[in-house]
């Protein structure tokens, strides 16, 4: 980890919690171990609920159904709230790291560091429960179903910040291609609206031997059609902002029967962008070229465009907060400001349209490259060595939200 004349490296929450680390890996690879998808995370949330009661925190449970919640309050004078986020589901990935606390749920696996979040919030937890001298009131906010399946907007249609105001809320991601020790975030839209789209064309099916020329044929109109797509990018979307538009699968017609023309075929794939403009192009645009295109060719579309979680955007005062609470740690050299946009997305980005806040990123790389096998594969394993600087950021937002303790 790099080290600075102003930080020196000798913070004193890295201190303590360098000693309790075998404790929180140990926390860490149990929740590796034992990992739960999206709304089905009892056995996580009970856990965390748990070591929370244990350290002497206020819990409140089933926010969004397993949404976990812990109050810490200060002892200085202060009204001042701040939300401290992280997640705590798994992926539908079998493991292939071949650990001794590989998964033993399979096909599942945290392959995303979520066990990882999670235990450094923990390890926050133990840290302001010991060490109440700030003003105002944190709330240690568990989140289940960030992988898509709806966990931020569950918490909050069951009144997260209406139960539990905040003035600012955090969120906190361990970024793999990322050296350890090195912090990265941005003002503004920093990780992408994740939307998904699926077209099925209909034409009459026919005998592609025989009477190719009696049949209106899909196939033609799929192949347009995919190649139109990449023409939004290029034609629709301004040269400046930026979007993704990919196909994910193609089905339609048998292999047993190559013969046969197929009468239905449907593609379905991901959209992204970080504008509501733009998010609207990309909607707009595919259906009219579905539909103009079977048009053309005798057929018929019917197109569907879900929109998922939106673009994460970070607010510029709380940015300058995390930036200002990292650079503390490990000195400004070491805290990137203005990381390019990821075209990942988050559903932090929800909880920041609902409240003020920020989303920073965490190095978590080891390799000699100063990397690590990445997010989403089944290789990952999330960097139990940079547990001490995660607790320490967190303890650190507090302290330049609410005041360092005395002395």
């Amino acid at each position: 980890m790099p080290e600075t004349e102003e930080c020196g490296m000798t913070n004193a929450v890295i201190e303590a919690v360098t000693g309790w680390q075998a404790e929180l890996a140990a926390i860490r690879q149990d929740i590796h171990a034992h990992p739960e998808l999206g709304m089905e995370e009892a056995r996580t949330s009970a856990l965390v609920a748990g070591e929370l009661r244990r350290l002497g925190i206020e819990v409140t449970e089933g926010i969004g159904r397993f949404g976990v919640v812990g109050t810490v309050r200060g002892t200085r004078p202060g009204q001042r709230a701040i939300g401290l986020r992280a997640d705590m589901d798994a992926l539908q990935i079998p493991e292939a790291t071949g650990l001794p606390y590989a998964s033993r749920n399979p096909g599942v696996m945290h392959a995303c560091g979520h066990d990882g979040h999670t235990t450094m919030l923990l390890g926050a937890a133990r840290w302001l429960a010991a060490h109440r001298d700030f003003a105002g009131t944190v709330h240690l906010i568990f989140q289940p179903a960030e992988e898509g399946r709806g966990g931020a907007k569950a918490m909050l249609a069951d009144g997260l910040f209406e139960r539990f105001p905040c003035d600012a809320v955090y969120g906190l991601h361990n970024k793999p291609t990322l050296p350890a020790g090195r912090f990265a975030t941005r003002t503004g839209p920093a990780l992408a609206a994740a939307d998904r789209f699926s077209v099925t064309f209909r034409g009459t099916g026919g005998h592609g031997g025989s009477t190719p020329h009696l049949a209106t044929d899909i196939t033609i109109v799929q192949a347009h059609f995919v190649l139109a797509l990449q023409t939004i990018i290029g034609r629709n979307v301004a040269a400046v902002e930026s979007a993704v538009l990919s196909v994910g699968s193609i089905q339609g017609g048998s292999p047993v029967s190559p013969n046969v023309m197929p009468a239905e075929l449907t593609i379905t794939g991901t959209a992204r962008s970080y504008t509501p403009s733009v998010r609207d192009i990309l909607e707009r645009r595919i259906g009219e070229l579905a539909h103009g295109l079977s048009a053309a060719h005798g057929c018929t579309a019917d197109v569907t465009y879900l929109r998922g979680t939106p673009a994460l955007v970070n607010h510029a005062e709380q940015t300058q907060v995390a930036i200002a609470a990292a650079s503390a740690l490990v000195g400004p050299t070491a805290v990137e400001p203005s990381f390019a946009p990821v075209t990942g997305a988050e559903d932090f980005a929800l909880m920041l349209q609902a409240c003020p806040g920020s989303f920073m990123f965490i190095g978590g790389g080891r390799g000699p490259d100063g990397t690590s096998p990445n997010l989403h594969t089944p290789h990952f394993d999330f960097n139990d060595d940079i547990i001490p600087l995660g607790v320490a950021y967190w303890v650190s937002v507090v302290e330049h939200e609410m005041g360092a303790p005395e002395g």
